[in-house]
């Protein structure tokens, strides 16, 4: 009898704190982040989640959001494709976030998707990515190709007379998709097959004597040959050492990179690397009040005045504003409400201008080019005049250059076929 009064006693004392857990979750909003804190893209991923804690805390200092403060939920998915898809909904089933900002590699963002539609919860993605895709619940905060990856080829066909071109990366969906539209891109400006060299490596990818070999005889044809280089992750360190034991310098086989930041040349050795290039939407280096106040809140956060930022941590900087201005907006923080009221939305960048959230669930960018210096930042040697609009859909490749994206009623469609008047699907 004792025995069972206990039982009872007990599973009264769970219900309760059950309960009284449930409330004081209604005391906060919570916001998951879905970054890896391990594996091969910790190099890049860590520092966002860190970039989303000083969001988040910096948010409360003004008062939270909607009268409530915001409780971040981190978890790590640690670089493992499918583990960021049972992350995600543990983040929304179980833990009850509001929205998740989150993944870096296109593979992780493909996993997590049928989630985020499932559930009908709000994913905002930080990262340059390949487009061939616009979901209702997801916002794309970093680069589309016509943001990143046209204009570096502009840069270097037209400024410094590029003719060769060695597309390299990472064996995953982002860099096949980019370099497929790079290659039509070349092609529909005349660049010869016979001067296009296509080469893949898998994540973590270590060994580059053979590789860089290949690279440099590539290039000794001739004509002018640039690497523009897809690679991700921690691959990236033993790529530009190679390039260096190999004694090849900026000016004779420029580097430009989609996925090299200030985060990833912190662990290099830049003295050889000087002269490379970056093809990205912020660089630390941006002299303006926004991003001085932006680093200053950064080092103060992390405690360390040699921690650098980078063009990710912007996108996060832009996509969390976004989301508050939203809520904000909408009075409730429910996905519907949000999604509805997003679009338009606009809250500045670190450059010194806005961006705004386009009906494509896109955002407006600065592109800038920049070149690697001895310090480890990027001296900007071009920049669009002003922002550019992501687009969803290549205007290069067969399939996609008839497709336009507005997730705005009546169409609320994701990949509408100009051509034949219909909507193709969830918009991937």
């Amino acid at each position: 009898m004792k025995s069972m009064m206990t039982k009872l006693a007990l599973a009264g004392l769970m219900t309760s704190t059950m309960i009284g857990g449930a409330a004081a979750d209604d005391d906060t909003i919570k916001v998951g982040i879905l970054h890896s804190l391990s594996g091969t893209m910790a190099i890049s991923e860590t520092t966002l989640k860190d970039a989303m804690l000083m969001l988040i805390e910096e948010q409360n200092k003004k008062g939270g959001l909607l009268g409530k403060q915001l409780e971040a939920v981190v978890v790590d998915p640690a670089s493992d494709w499918p583990l960021f898809a049972e992350k995600a909904r543990e983040l929304i089933e179980v833990n009850g976030v509001d929205a998740v900002f989150g993944c870096w590699t296109s593979v992780s963002r493909k996993s997590v998707l049928p989630v985020f539609e499932e559930l009908n919860s709000l994913l905002f993605y930080p990262v340059q990515y390949e487009g061939e895709e616009s979901q209702r619940n997801v916002f794309y905060t970093g680069a589309a190709p016509n943001q990143q990856a046209i204009p570096a080829v502009d840069y270097l066909m037209n400024e410094e007379g590029v003719e060769r071109w060695v597309l390299a990366g990472t064996d995953y969906v982002y860099p096949r998709t980019t370099n497929k539209i790079l290659e039509a891109y070349l092609k529909a400006k005349g660049v010869a097959e016979e001067d296009i060299m296509i080469n893949y490596t898998p994540f973590g990818h270590s060994d580059w004597q053979t590789i860089v070999s290949d690279i440099k005889t590539f290039g000794s044809a001739g004509k002018k040959t640039a690497v523009v280089s897809t690679i991700n992750g921690d691959a990236n360190v033993p790529f530009y050492k190679e390039l260096a034991n190999a004694g090849i310098k900026a000016e004779d086989i420029p580097v430009v990179a989609f996925s090299v930041g200030e985060e990833e040349l912190a662990g290099l050795d830049t003295e050889p690397l000087v002269g490379h290039l970056a093809a990205w939407n912020y660089f630390q280096s941006a002299d303006t009040d926004i991003n001085a106040d932006f680093i200053d809140a950064w080092h103060a956060f992390i405690g360390d005045e040699e921690r650098v930022t980078n063009d990710p941590m912007e996108a996060h900087f832009i996509g969390f504003n976004m989301w508050v201005e939203a809520v904000e907006k909408a009075g409730t923080t429910d996905a519907d409400a949000v999604i509805d009221a997003i679009v338009g939305v606009t809250v500045p960048n670190l450059t010194g201008g806005y961006s705004a959230m386009m009906p494509n669930h896109h955002i407006t960018k600065p592109v800038l080019i920049g070149e690697i210096q001895d310090d480890g930042q990027f001296e900007t040697v071009w920049e669009t005049s002003g922002t550019v609009v992501g687009d969803a859909w290549s205007d290069y490749l067969d399939g996609s250059k008839d497709l336009i994206s507005d997730w705005r009623a009546p169409m609320s469609c994701g990949n509408f076929n100009v051509k034949t008047g219909k909507c193709g699907g969830s918009g991937s």
